[in-house]
C-alpha cells in the first residue's frame, strides 16, 4: 500500500511540474480536465459565437488602445493609438516617417517634423506647400515645411488626407473593419497574450486571420493577426479613459483648404 501511494504521489508531482512548464509558455491545454475553469466561459462556445462576443464587447466599451501594424494599399502603417467615441490621439509611422494624429469630434490635426512635410519637395513635386511665387518650387516647399514642423496642422475636411487619416482615429470604423475573420471559423486552443489567458479563433486555419479573445473578465479582443499578412494588432486598456484636449493656439496652424502634396 505504501509503494502504491508513493507511486501516485510521484506521478502527481510530475504532472504538476509539466503543467507549470506549460503555463509559463503559450499553450495551456492539458493541465486540467477543463481549461475553461475559472474563466469567463467564452472558450466553451463555438468559434462564430466567440467572434460575435468579442465584437460586442469591443463595441460596448468607450475606450481602447491599439498598437501594431496595418498594411493597406501596399503601404505599412505602424500605429499606436488611443481611441474613444469622440476622437483619438496617437502616432502613425510609415516609410520611416512618424506623425501624430489628434481628432476631437470632426476636427483632425496632424503633427510632424519638417522631413515629413518636405517629402513633396524631396520627390520633385512642383505643387508643394506654399504654392508658386518668385522662388523655386523646392525652395518654397522647404520654407513651408519649416513653418509646418512641430505644429498641430488642422486638416481641412475637403483634403484627401482627411479621409485617409481620420479612419485611424475612429474607434467604430477602425474596429468594425478589423474584428472580422474571413472564411470558415474554428477555435485553435487556449493561449496567453501579454499575461492574459485567451481563446484563439481562426479563419480558414489562419489564412483568414486569427483573433485572440480574453478569457478573463469581458471577452475583449487581445490580439489580431489580419488575413493576407495585412498586419498584426494588439488591444489593451479597454475602458480606461484618457483626456482629449484642443492643442494650444500657439501650437496650432490652420493651413487653409488644402494641405501640401506630401
Amino acid at each position: 500500500m505504501m509503494s502504491i501511494s508513493q507511486g501516485r504521489s510521484r506521478r502527481a508531482t510530475l504532472a504538476g511540474v509539466v503543467c507549470a512548464l506549460l503555463v509559463t509558455g503559450t499553450a495551456l491545454t492539458g493541465c486540467s480536465e477543463d481549461p475553461n475553469e475559472g474563466t469567463n466561459g467564452v472558450g466553451r462556445l463555438p468559434a462564430d459565437q466567440i467572434q460575435s462576443r468579442a465584437q460586442k464587447a469591443a463595441g460596448s466599451v468607450g475606450t481602447v488602445r491599439l498598437h501594431g501594424t496595418v498594411v493597406t494599399s501596399g503601404r505599412t502603417y505602424t500605429l499606436d493609438m488611443r481611441l474613444k467615441e469622440k476622437g483619438g490621439i496617437g502616432s502613425v509611422t510609415t516609410k520611416g516617417e512618424t506623425f501624430r494624429l489628434l481628432r476631437i469630434d470632426d476636427e483632425l490635426y496632424l503633427r510632424a517634423d519638417a522631413g515629413f512635410w518636405g517629402q513633396g519637395a524631396d520627390e520633385g513635386g512642383g505643387g508643394g506647400a506654399g504654392g508658386g511665387g518668385d522662388k523655386g518650387a523646392g525652395e518654397t516647399d522647404a520654407a513651408a515645411a519649416e513653418k509646418l514642423a512641430s505644429k498641430y496642422v488642422k486638416v481641412p475636411q475637403g483634403d484627401p488626407s482627411y479621409q485617409k487619416f481620420i479612419g485611424f482615429t475612429d474607434k467604430s470604423v477602425l474596429l468594425g473593419g478589423l474584428l472580422t475573420l474571413h472564411g470558415k471559423l474554428a477555435t485553435d486552443g487556449h493561449h496567453e497574450q501579454s499575461g492574459v489567458r485567451t481563446i484563439r479563433v481562426t479563419g480558414d486555419d489562419g489564412a483568414g486571420g486569427t483573433l485572440d479573445v480574453s478569457l478573463e473578465g469581458q471577452p475583449y479582443p487581445v490580439r489580431l493577426v489580419r488575413a493576407g499578412k495585412a498586419g498584426t494588432l494588439t488591444f489593451s486598456a479597454w475602458g480606461t479613459d484618457f483626456p482629449l484636449k484642443q492643442p494650444a493656439k500657439d501650437e496650432t496652424l490652420d493651413y487653409g483648404k488644402k494641405l501640401p502634396t506630401s
